[in-house]
């Protein structure tokens, strides 16, 4: 089969089998930009939501960019990565302030944006300015990987090398945007990691992994992230309708979010509220404690698996004078559950205090 005959099924197969999704029915650079954010590491069914709610609060680059980190981390909660939320704010801002207001209109301008990878920059140049740059995504990988046997490591330099040859090679001058679009729909859909539908495939006769028997052996991936194990003791302190809570700072995970003060341990069986600092600290205020040990929050992040536990404080609300200037030196503030709630936090926080209702 000829490199022209790819592409050409592919392009036979999309228009009866895509999905409806609004930001293929747009040229607007913005628009393509804010779902391809969205979807990095993110299925589209969850997603899909995530996407709507960003266009309706920010209907525009400008719109988002004037808007506060905290508000864009709330309204990203959930979605986790949450560097992609801080890229993103920060991009909006590169665009409006100093282009502004139009993103730019070739892959390699793409490029300098904050956030924006080689995939994201070729899905923005395809889709709204028709630039003859392929994209390389993990449905792509497994396409091509699969149809032409090919079974260099993904994850290694010589592989990405590899595959972005073969993708440029194959991407129609014509239709650069339709086909990048047709090739990741058909990871998506039909050449699926797990069960792919070989049996109703248009380019199953020249597939080297079906004739091969090997389908459930490509694409070829060696590289493993490596996991680490967290095992975090919040600290819910509580004074008449406030809390005490602090943001998270930089180089470590869910910055900029908020969440309450923790005790981190070398593993969940260490864990001992009574022998950490910060209880001790908290005596001093005579609160009433619930060890809250019926339960351990399990949160698993592309590189960490975290255990969470949770010891609340009840403070007598004569003492939350005192308890302020505390939580002040501690560079941790206090807030009530409207304030809290409007605040961007980790998913673990947010199923906890879903169980406190």
């Amino acid at each position: 089969m000829t490199f022209n005959h790819f592409p050409k099924k592919l392009l036979h197969w999309y228009p009866e089998n895509k999905r409806d999704l609004p930001w293929r029915n747009t040229q607007n650079p913005y628009i393509i930009w804010l779902s391809e954010i969205i979807l990095q590491q993110t299925r589209v069914a969850q997603g899909l939501p995530y996407f709507k709610e960003f266009v309706k609060h920010y209907p525009t680059v400008e719109d988002l960019a004037q808007a506060p980190i905290e508000d864009v981390l709330r309204l990203w909660q959930g979605l986790g990565y949450y560097s992609r939320a801080r890229n993103l704010h920060q991009c909006a801002k590169q665009v409006s302030e100093e282009l502004g207001g139009d993103f730019p209109d070739n892959y390699q301008a793409l490029l300098k944006l904050k956030g924006i990878g080689q995939y994201t920059a070729a899905a923005i140049a395809s889709f709204a300015f028709k630039e003859k740059v392929a994209v390389l995504d993990g449905n792509v990988f497994r396409v091509l990987s699969r149809y032409f046997g090919i079974d260099t490591d993904i994850s290694s330099p010589k592989g990405k090398r590899q595959f972005q040859t073969l993708a440029n090679e194959l991407i129609p001058g014509d239709q650069p945007d339709e086909y990048n679009q047709a090739i990741m729909e058909f990871g998506a859909l039909q050449c699926t990691p797990k069960k792919a539908n070989c049996g109703h495939c248009p380019l199953k006769d020249s597939c080297y992994a079906y004739a091969n028997g090997q389908v459930e052996a490509l694409p070829v991936k060696i590289k493993k992230t490596k996991v680490t194990t967290r095992a975090f003791l919040y600290h819910e302190v509580k004074c008449d309708n406030l809390k005490i809570v602090k943001t998270r700072g930089p180089k470590d995970i869910w910055q900029g979010l908020t969440d309450f003060p923790l005790v981190e341990y070398p593993s969940p069986e260490k864990i001992n509220p009574e022998e950490s600092s910060l209880f001790q600290e908290l005596q001093a205020f005579k609160p009433i404690i619930n060890y809250q040990s019926e339960k351990t929050y399990k949160h698993i992040l592309s590189h960490q698996k975290i255990f969470s536990n949770f010891v609340t404080f009840n403070i007598a609300p004569d003492k939350c004078d005192e308890v302020k200037i505390w939580a002040d030196s501690k560079g941790y503030r206090l807030c009530d559950d409207e304030e809290l709630e409007a605040l961007g936090k980790p998913q673990l926080i947010v199923r906890y205090l879903n169980d406190q209702k």
